[in-house]
C-alpha cells in the first residue's frame, strides 16, 4: 500500500456545515487530525502515544460552534505528524529522504530546518519520527492524495463566502502547549492571536478578537511566538477582502496532556468558543458594515 490509500477508509478532512451559511467566515483546524494510517506508524520508530505530539487535540471539537453560528469548519483527520498543511507544499527536509531532492523542494526554510516541514521529522521535543530514510516519492504523493486536496478545499470555501458576502475572513485554529510562556515576566497566555504583524488581517478585525477574548477573562498574546503559518499568509489579503487570524488555545485549558484526555475544563471552553465564533461575527460586521448596523 502507499499514502494514496492510507484515507481510502477515513477521509483525509472534512467539512462542518448547517444547512446555509449565514455568515463571511470560514473555520479551519488543520492540526487536530487524529487518525494515523497503520502504514504510517509501521514506518515510525515512536509509539502510538509519543507521536500524537504534534496533535492540536480536539481543537475542532472546540471550534464546531461556530457551524450553528453559520459557518463552515474544515478540519483535517490526517495527522499534523503525517503530513503538515500550515506549510509551503514543499517544504522538503533532505536529511530524511534517500533519493535526490527535486528541484522545486524549499530545502532551506527555517521550518525545514527545525525538523518542522511538509512531512515533518520531529515531533514534540525534537523526537524523531522514523527511524530510516523515506523515498522522496512518499513525500510526493503525500502532497499531491493530502495537501492539494486539502488546500483545494479550503480555497474553494473562501471563493465561495467572497463571492456570496463580499469578502471571507478566516480563523484558523490550533493549539499549544501549556508550556509556552512569553515576555519577559514569562506569562502563560490562555491565547495567541496572530495576524502575521498586521499584514494577514484588517488591524480593526483583529484587535477585536483580542478584545473579546480579553472580555471573556482570558490572557491573550499577539504575534509573540506565533504570528500564523502558510496558512494565514497565504490567504490573508486584506486589500481584497480575504482576511486571515490564526487562534492557538492554550491545551492545559482544556486537556491533560500527558494523557490526551478532555480535562473538566472542555466544556466551558468549548462553550466560550461558540460564544467567541458568534461576537465575531458582529464585530466584523460593525467593522465593514457600520451603516447597515446603525440602519436596525
Amino acid at each position: 500500500m502507499t499514502a494514496a490509500g492510507d484515507f481510502a477508509e477515513t477521509p483525509a478532512f472534512h467539512v462542518l456545515a448547517g444547512p446555509a451559511q449565514t455568515v463571511p467566515f470560514v473555520f479551519s483546524s488543520p492540526h487536530s487530525g487524529r487518525h494515523y494510517p497503520k502504514r504510517f506508524l509501521a514506518m515510525s520508530r515512536l509509539d502510538a502515544a509519543t507521536i500524537r505530539r504534534s496533535e492540536d487535540c480536539f481543537v475542532e471539537e472546540l471550534f464546531a460552534g461556530a457551524v450553528a453560528v453559520g459557518a463552515p469548519l474544515l478540519a483535517a483527520n490526517f495527522p499534523r505528524a503525517y503530513l503538515d498543511v500550515n506549510r509551503e507544499p514543499w517544504e522538503l527536509d533532505p536529511r530524511m529522504f534517500a533519493d535526490p531532492m527535486p528541484s522545486f523542494a524549499n530545502i532551506r526554510s527555517p521550518r525545514v530546518a527545525g525538523g518542522l516541514g511538509t512531512v515533518p521529522r520531529l515531533v514534540g521535543e525534537g523526537l524523531d519520527i522514523y527511524g530510516s530514510r523515506l523515498p522522496i516519492a512518499e513525500a510526493v504523493e503525500r502532497v499531491e492524495t493530502v495537501y492539494k486536496p486539502f488546500h483545494d478545499r479550503l480555497r474553494t470555501l473562501l471563493s465561495q463566502t467572497h463571492a456570496r458576502f463580499g469578502r471571507a475572513v478566516l480563523i484558523d485554529c490550533h493549539s499549544m502547549p501549556a508550556s509556552i510562556r512569553v515576555g519577559e515576566g514569562g506569562a502563560r497566555p490562555d491565547f495567541i492571536v496572530g495576524d502575521r504583524f498586521g499584514v494577514s488581517c484588517a488591524a480593526a478585525l483583529t484587535e477585536q478578537a483580542i478584545s473579546l477574548l480579553v472580555a471573556m477573562g482570558y490572557t491573550v498574546a499577539h504575534n509573540k511566538p506565533y504570528a500564523g503559518g502558510f496558512i494565514t499568509e497565504h490567504y490573508g489579503r486584506p486589500a481584497r477582502g480575504l482576511h486571515a487570524l490564526q487562534i492557538e488555545v492554550n491545551r492545559g485549558l482544556y486537556m491533560n496532556e500527558r494523557t490526551y484526555e478532555r480535562s473538566s475544563g472542555f466544556a466551558a471552553l468549548a462553550n466560550d468558543m461558540t460564544r467567541f465564533a458568534a461576537a465575531m461575527t458582529e464585530a466584523e460586521a460593525a467593522v465593514f458594515e457600520p451603516s447597515r448596523l446603525a440602519a436596525e
